[in-house]
């Protein structure tokens, strides 16, 4: 049942197009019971009557049936998945739609709201020698599916480099797959079942609850310190909400920048064994870190984490290489379900980066890649800090800076005025719904060295002003 995206011009049609939303989203799937009246009444400051009435029309459409002394149930057939359905519509705030814009060939747009280096900030000479190795090479490297744990010389080579950096770990226990976001898509389905509760940071990379609203899965957002998660706040959501597992990030977070203390790391892991609750730590950005700040696999040692990273965002995100790591019996399963899912992951992308990593260019690229990105990252926020912007906090590595608009400015206002001039930007909305984070927007530094970025962000800014 596909309805349209207007705005509603009353308060029924508020709750009607809340309910319509999340029942094609599958936040609401086929048998789930609705809200009660009071509760979504204050949810949507809304009266009961106006709840009520909306229950009623969505039961004269079948949408929904009423059950005596019970409530009301989802009672509309299946339709297709349809992640664009969730709110937010704004599309200065719908990162999906960014993503579609910003993979798209338009080389007169800049994309400060992307979440990924510029091609020159890439090995390209490098890859590209690594690919005419393989390439020259035995056909098993190009022709044939991959073994089912992933190319062993690679595997090899990740898990020595996990361990240098305090997660030592038998390759046996390490799976390649195509992708950071496959390898979260993986876990989730292992671990979780429809209705199952989810706890991410807040605010958090978006495509997290994209990815979970296709599992059917409930949020539960915790707060996000300049030290990590809320510890305070997650044991309340541990304790009250019984979550399956813990989704977060290690090394330089996305958006804020921020890097977990050892002390919020060590609390955090003594409240998922409290709970039963299992942490999948994603590591996509850890590389960009030349000391490394604490990994929760490397305290619990696989115990109850699995760890998930890949290499798109320093080499290049053409290979889609990722890596599983844990424990031997869940890795033995998830393997499995690699298989039936996708018959495993490519040997090619698999044998050209191992030919990159080997032969000495990663390191080398690292070493080089570092201080052009705290160069870059210095400039970003003088420059931030020139327009009257107030960092959150000053990033120790990484590609992003998230930043506040001073006078209480709207971010999403911010951005929808710089689309006019062919500048994509991320506001806060995109990353969380709560109003705490409105003001906010994060940085791409790589891309916000282009003077237009800041002259088009000086002009955005004056222009919402003048608006009111």
């Amino acid at each position: 049942m596909m309805h349209g995206l207007a705005v509603p011009q009353s308060r029924v049609g508020l709750v009607l197009a809340t309910l319509r939303a999340r029942i094609d989203s599958r936040a609401l799937p086929r048998g789930a019971r609705l809200p009660s009246v009071r509760k979504l009444a204050e949810e949507l400051g809304v009266s009961k009557s106006t709840v009520v009435e909306a229950y009623d029309r969505l039961a004269a459409e079948s949408a929904v049936e009423p059950r005596r002394g019970s409530g009301f149930y989802v009672a509309a057939p299946p339709e297709p998945l349809m992640l664009a359905a969730a709110p937010p519509l704004d599309p200065a705030v719908n990162l999906l739609a960014l993503v579609r814009r910003g993979l798209e060939e338009q080389p007169q747009v800049l994309q400060p709201a992307s979440g990924w280096l510029p091609e020159s900030w890439l090995p390209a000479a490098g890859f590209e020698k690594a690919v005419r190795a393989v390439a020259r090479g035995p056909g098993f490297t190009k022709l044939r599916y991959d073994s089912p744990n992933g190319f062993e010389p690679l595997r090899r080579l990740i898990a020595a480099r996990l361990a240098e950096r305090g997660s030592p770990i038998d390759p046996a226990q390490l799976t390649l797959v195509d992708s950071t976001t496959q390898a979260l898509d993986l876990a989730l389905r292992f671990f979780l079942s429809p209705g199952d509760r989810v706890v991410i940071d807040d605010p958090r990379y978006f495509n997290l609850v994209q990815l979970l609203g296709a599992h059917r899965t409930e949020i539960c957002a915790v707060p996000y310190t300049l030290e990590g998660p809320d510890v305070a706040a997650l044991e309340a959501i541990f304790a009250e909400r019984r979550p399956r597992i813990y989704l977060m990030q290690s090394g330089p977070h996305n958006p804020t920048g921020s890097t977990l203390s050892a002390s919020v790391a060590h609390r955090v892991l003594t409240l998922a064994e409290a709970y039963d609750v299992v942490i999948v730590e994603d590591d996509v950005y850890g590389d960009f870190e030349s000391a490394p700040s604490p990994r929760m696999a490397a305290l619990d040692g696989f115990k109850r984490v699995l760890l998930v990273g890949g290499y798109s965002k320093t080499v290049t995100a053409a290979l889609r290489v990722g890596f599983m790591a844990g424990r031997a019996d869940w890795m033995e399963a998830i393997v499995d379900l690699k298989l039936a899912t996708s018959l495993g992951n490519s040997a090619f992308a698999a044998a050209t980066l191992y030919a990159f990593l080997s032969e000495g260019g990663y390191r080398r690229h690292l070493d080089a890649l570092r201080p052009r990105l705290a160069a870059a990252t210095a400039r970003t926020l003088s420059q931030l800090r020139a327009l009257g912007l107030r960092p959150w906090v000053d990033p120790r590595a990484g590609m992003f800076v998230w930043a506040e608009f001073p006078d209480g400015l709207d971010a999403t206002q911010v951005a929808r005025a710089g689309q006019e001039r062919n500048v994509v930007f991320a506001p806060g909305r995109s990353f969380s719904a709560d109003p705490r984070w409105r003001g906010f927007m994060r940085f791409n530094i790589a891309v916000s060295l282009d003077p237009r970025v800041f002259e088009t962000l000086a002009w955005a800014m004056e222009r919402v002003r003048r608006e009111g």
